[in-house]
């Protein structure tokens, strides 16, 4: 297969793969005032997802290196796809848990496979531009999710947004079954299949370590706001559900693929110049977080606050390509899988899979504009965390 085919038969499923994710977020008012639950159960929703998805990388991402691993990837997306499915016809709070378990099943083992499956067909020069592209699916799935979300639910209901959010999938996981093919199996010698003790000597790999706990940083913020955003102008900024999410969408789709595309851009350009230049961007782009988010929080023009927030959200996905390309550099390929699942624990570990739950704690406690700016101060250990991963970095020349 041609890697312009391969690139969107991927990028789709990418796509869907957010649009059934965040969803959930665009109705969280709905789900509240039908279940009559609080801030923590809601943010708890989100959790779950994430608890579920960074414990089962490891494993499909270790099976994943040792088979062929378009049949996980098509699998992956049915999976998912049903599980969304399956939370339209949920009775209550926990079969709701349940399946954005399942969710959390499926989308861990198309993420944690996907990137590297992808970065083998592509130059180290193009490499990160290539992965942007790829990752341009984040903002743009995000935004359709809130989108559909928001106006579905506001009409139809928070069922009939998940029911419709479901069923491309299943076409994309048949397609995926049946016409991605993995090269690297067909050269794959005995002695490179990978076992349960190269997670170990990943982890001290300190380059790639270190790119994972910045990540995580980035994930932490990422994740806080997607789930609370559209509540935060709900509640702030006096917009319906169906506004909120439309609004909050544009804004991701927006500023989310600028930053994504000039992330991946500027990266590749500065590798012309400097060895590092992935750690410039990612470092660079964390820096630029708090101030617009500040002042975001503190003006009382939506205006004014829409365009803060715009600005703090390019420079959270200019690191999107970047790190991607940075996490292929520092591994070897017959275990790139088990790096991504690694790399997929680690972030949501210490990233989403705590920051809703803790915005939520904190929103009860302070009120959500605390919480959010509370959210946004984890740039500042992420910063730390690239300067390391900077100064560790290993000048190795991988296969692919």
């Amino acid at each position: 297969m041609n890697a312009k085919k391969l690139f969107w038969i991927l990028f789709l499923l990418n796509l869907f793969n957010y649009i059934d994710r965040q969803v959930l977020y665009s109705v969280f008012p709905l789900l509240q005032a039908e279940l009559h639950l609080d801030d923590v159960h809601l943010g708890a929703l989100a959790s779950a997802f994430m608890l579920v998805y960074m414990c089962y990388a490891p494993f499909v991402g270790y099976f994943a290196d040792r088979t062929p691993r378009q049949k996980w990837i098509g699998a992956s997306a049915l999976i998912w796809s049903a599980a969304t499915l399956a939370c339209s016809a949920a009775k209550g709070y926990i079969s709701l848990l349940f399946t954005r378990g399942m969710i959390g099943v499926g989308e861990a083992g198309f993420t944690t496979l996907a990137q590297p499956f992808l970065a083998e067909h592509f130059p180290k020069a193009k490499r990160a531009t290539a992965l942007a592209c790829f990752g341009l699916a984040l903002p743009a799935g995000s935004a359709l999710g809130y989108l559909l979300g928001g106006l579905i639910g506001q009409h139809w209901g928070w069922r009939a947004a998940f029911m419709l959010a479901g069923v491309p999938g299943v076409f994309l996981g048949l397609l995926a079954l049946t016409q991605l093919q993995d090269n690297r199996r067909l050269s794959q010698k005995p002695a490179e299949i990978p076992h349960f003790k190269d997670y170990l000597a990943l982890l001290k790999n300190k380059p790639f370590l270190f790119i994972c706990l910045a990540h995580a940083m980035i994930t932490f913020i990422i994740g806080g706001l997607s789930a609370w955003m559209p509540t935060y102008l709900h509640r702030y900024l006096q917009m319906d559900v169906a506004k909120a999410g439309v609004i909050f969408g544009a804004l991701v789709v927006v500023c989310g693929a600028a930053g994504t595309y000039l992330g991946g851009k500027s990266a590749d350009k500065l590798l012309n110049f400097s060895p590092k230049a992935y750690f410039w961007v990612i470092g660079l782009a964390l820096a630029g977080v708090l101030t617009p988010a500040w002042i975001g929080i503190q003006t009382q023009s939506a205006a004014w606050a829409l365009v803060c927030f715009g600005l703090s959200i390019i420079c959270l996905f200019l690191p999107t390509g970047p790190v991607a390309a940075a996490l292929v550099s520092a591994t070897r390929a017959p275990v790139r899988s088990m790096a991504f699942a690694v790399n997929i624990f680690i972030i949501h570990a210490l990233g989403d899979a705590l920051s809703p739950v803790l915005i939520g704690q904190a929103s009860d406690e302070w009120g959500l504009k605390a919480a959010v700016l509370l959210c946004c101060l984890a740039a500042v250990p992420g910063i730390l965390f690239t300067w390391f991963a900077a100064s560790y970095e290993r000048r190795e020349t991988n296969p692919f």
